[in-house]
């Protein structure tokens, strides 16, 4: 479990909460570092949230796995609306805000702790770029295949990603040529963030282009039913159990 010291994530969500400055850093292994948009973001109420996430919320259905929760937001939306929520984060700071705004449900526990423990999901959500939690090609194919297994048959996955390859900037575009000298696909990146003196672990983050993302799903018992797609990088798809022949 992650500590004070290793929780920057939740950290920041926790002093944005209190009132209190909230800078989160994104540091990569090839020593690049930026600064996210953070805190304000995943405390923003829906109808500040970007179009792209709003019309996929009008696909939720049933009983939900919120994947990533961060601050609570996707939860204190659907909980009104008559969803039961399962709020889920590695973070033991931002499931104690959570828990502190009303998010009813609210665990600690990492995307590959998730399990059928957790009971029968219609709907699995990963707003905010959360498809990278997957992490990697193989991690993904992995856990969609246990997503599968722990869904009803009607069950979607609203999944949020990023093409990395549109806009990219020299700097990014270098980080895609290591990745495949690496043997890695070229969104795979490997970060850690920082708050104040806290850091998180290394851990690996996915983004994929949209024919990146079908090609991870297939052969998994999922298939892309939709893209809800925007002028820019960021989409979101909605994985539907594949039919079989």
């Amino acid at each position: 479990m992650l500590t004070p010291k290793t929780d920057a994530y939740g950290g920041l969500v926790y002093a944005h909460y209190k009132g209190l400055s909230s800078a989160e850093i994104i540091e990569r292994d090839d020593h690049w570092f930026g600064i996210s948009t953070g805190a304000p973001a995943y405390f923003a109420p829906f109808e500040e949230w970007p179009s792209v996430e709003r019309h996929a919320m009008q696909l939720v259905r049933g009983r939900v796995l919120d994947v990533g929760c961060g601050a609570g937001r996707v939860a204190l939306h659907l909980q009104p609306r008559g969803h039961e929520v399962v709020a889920v984060d590695v973070s033991p700071l931002a499931i104690k805000t959570c828990r502190l705004r009303g998010v009813r449900d609210a665990r600690v526990c990492s995307v590959t702790q998730i399990s059928r423990r957790l009971g029968e999901f219609d709907t699995i959500v990963m707003l905010g770029n959360n498809f990278g939690l997957f992490g990697s090609l193989r991690r993904a194919r992995w856990l969609l295949r246990r997503f599968h297994g722990l869904t009803s048959p009607t069950a979607r996955i609203i999944a949020e990603s990023r093409d990395p390859y549109r806009g990219a900037t020299a700097e990014h575009r270098r980080y895609h040529q290591l990745n495949r000298r690496r043997g890695r696909l070229p969104g795979q990146l490997r970060i850690r963030v920082r708050y104040g003196h806290a850091r998180t672990p290394w851990f690996d983050y996915l983004i994929v282009s949209a024919p990146e993302m079908r090609e991870i799903v297939e052969g998994t018992g999922w298939q892309v039913a939709r893209l809800i797609e925007t002028s820019g990088p960021i989409y979101v798809a909605v994985l539907e159990k594949a039919t079989r022949r």
